[in-house]
């Protein structure tokens, strides 16, 4: 008798936030992308156009990888009107599957479009093999699992449902409330989560006040003179005389920050259960997190197919810790979240190397780059290939050249207004036709980072909880790690922190967000409403703020 890993093969999914995006997914080895248009999926940043997500299908089913469409937001009277519209461009651009999560839009696409697959959202929160057997009766052809699904609940659940296809998230970035259904940003930035335009309230730093009798508030200002006399507690009411500590330092805290998720350690466990897709997150990350994150899993899966007896973790983390992340935790892998699946001194994402560029144009005699970061001379470039079972080469610059022009640089800047041309014989001790089929348009580069003293303390944090939830290093370390992570931080970037969380009540930029309640709900955007509800679904707005934005904000300010 076969195996289930040997029936089911489990599929790379990878997002696409943008069309090019999607085609570095497709190049460095996705088996399958998933995206949506801003205006009816869980992403209002999202850069697509109905005219990229036709070109975008087209590129994938050329090249033999599906495309499945995002509808999962939670749907609003609003929204209804558009449903019409939506199921028009599903015939016309053919995806394999469409994402939702909210029971009416099921229940509305089952009826007037039949002819597509449905895939549960993780947003529908999906925890039992009732539930997914559930969904199977409704006729849902692959269900996504919540992230709270522990790997041994995966287990049960993959041998009570053998006939449906199950997806869960193996890597990226984790909402505080996991499954995504969070008030938090509706509270404090009047921005649905579930509607696709999170304010990332969770992320935001956070400080204790002291309310005094009189009704005053007032910062606690704690010193070695009086740190000493306080302790904060919290008592919940049910469980009186269980008093559990508040702990916060002058620094301030991320108390809701969590790690980004990364099974790779325990990717082997799933590739044996069979699980058909394996999901990353990250519509909204740069194409440099997509080529990474796709490479690394495409060898992973790969390789462990090849030779599962011999798999190792090890060697597909360098690509991980490559590209910026808060730190990765296995989450709830093995049934609970522990202390150290939250990240409660630094909210950035740090890597020690970061975008550097990508191939735009492959010339007869070289390559022209756009730039994404500051190139300074002396500067080491690291080419990735997109073939997942090549090397990168290495290739160090001592001056910029325009692509255009005669114009040479010893420092560049990420942006349009610089492409670099990089000459085949830069490449000196490489083969010219091996570069040209190593690297072709859309190969991304990579750079080092220059990290600060307290980055680099925040990487040696992460890599030590890494090796205590994977059981490699003791619980004992980790408070002297912290200790100095601490005397890092400056009081300077204290004070800068401290006023980057914006506060979402001061105005609208018209843009018409789905959960922006301000936008909405406000009889002062009536114009702009008005004027947003004559695009069709998938038509963007125009980002150069001299069509149609201008038309909305002239609308709002009348």
């Amino acid at each position: 008798m076969l195996q289930r890993s040997e029936l089911r093969r489990s599929e790379l999914l990878m997002p696409a936030g943008s069309l090019e995006r999607l085609k570095v997914a497709v190049l460095y080895g996705a088996d399958a992308v998933y995206m949506g248009t801003p205006d009816m999926s869980m992403r209002t940043k999202s850069q697509l156009s109905l005219e990229d997500v036709k070109e975008g299908i087209e590129f994938a089913h050329e090249r033999g990888v599906r495309v499945y469409l995002t509808l999962n937001i939670f749907t609003h009277n609003k929204d209804i009107p558009k449903l019409d519209a939506y199921i028009e461009t599903l015939r016309e651009v053919r995806p394999d599957g469409v994402i939702v999560s909210d029971l009416g839009v099921f229940h509305y696409l089952q009826k007037n479009a039949p002819e597509f697959n449905l895939h549960i959202s993780t947003q529908a929160n999906v925890c039992s093999w009732m539930t997914v057997n559930f969904w199977k009766d409704l006729g849902a052809e692959l269900v996504v699992l919540a992230r709270e699904v522990s790997f041994a609940e995966l287990t049960e659940i993959r041998e009570k449902c053998p006939d449906i296809r199950l997806e869960t998230f193996v890597h990226g970035a984790m909402c505080m409330t996991y499954s995504g259904r969070c008030l938090l940003s509706n509270f404090m930035a009047e921005r649905g989560a579930n509607q696709g335009n999170c304010a990332n309230s969770c992320r935001w730093q956070y400080k204790v006040r002291l309310k005094l009798n009189d009704g005053t508030t007032r910062e606690l200002e704690l010193s070695e003179e009086n740190m000493k006399l306080f302790e904060f507690l919290l008592e919940e009411g049910h469980r009186p005389g269980d008093l559990m500590p508040i702990e916060e330092d002058e620094r301030g805290s991320y108390i809701l920050n969590s790690k980004d998720l990364c099974l790779m350690p325990k990717l082997d466990e799933y590739l044996k259960l069979g699980v058909d897709s394996l999901k990353v997150e990250g519509r909204g990350k740069s194409s440099y997190y997509v080529a990474t994150a796709a490479r690394a899993y495409r060898r992973a899966i790969d390789d462990y197919y090849d030779n599962p007896e011999k798999w190792d973790h090890r060697p597909y983390m360098r690509d991980l810790e490559m590209t910026g992340n808060r730190g990765y935790t296995l989450a709830f892998h093995d049934g609970r979240v522990t202390n150290y699946a939250h990240n409660y001194e630094n909210t950035n994402s740090v890597a020690a190397w970061e975008f550097g560029g990508i191939v735009r144009e492959v010339r007869e005699d070289g390559f022209v780059i756009d730039v994404k970061n500051r190139l300074q001379a002396g500067d080491v470039l690291e080419f990735i290939p997109p073939n997942s079972k090549e090397s990168p080469v290495l290739l160090r610059l001592y001056e910029f050249h325009q692509a255009d022009s005669n114009e040479v640089k010893l420092v560049v800047h990420g942006g349009p207004h610089f492409k670099l041309w990089v000459p085949f014989e830069a490449f000196d001790k490489e083969n010219v036709d091996d570069i040209i089929r190593k690297f072709p348009e859309l190969t991304v580069i990579r750079k080092e980072s220059l990290l600060t003293e307290e980055e680099w303390e925040r990487l040696k944090l992460d890599k030590l909880v890494h090796k205590i939830e994977l059981g490699q290093a003791p619980e004992s370390i980790y408070p002297d790690r912290v200790k100095k992570l601490q005397e890092k931080i400056s009081e300077e970037t204290f004070e800068k922190r401290s006023k980057t969380s914006g506060k979402g009540l001061e105005g609208c930029c018209g843009r018409g967000c789905n959960g922006c309640l301000i936008f909405w709900s406000d009889p002062k955007y009536a114009k702009a409403r008005e004027l947003l509800a004559t695009k069709k679904h998938g038509e963007m707005l125009d980002r150069n703020m001299r069509d149609d934005l201008v038309l909305i904000r002239e609308a709002i300010n009348s």
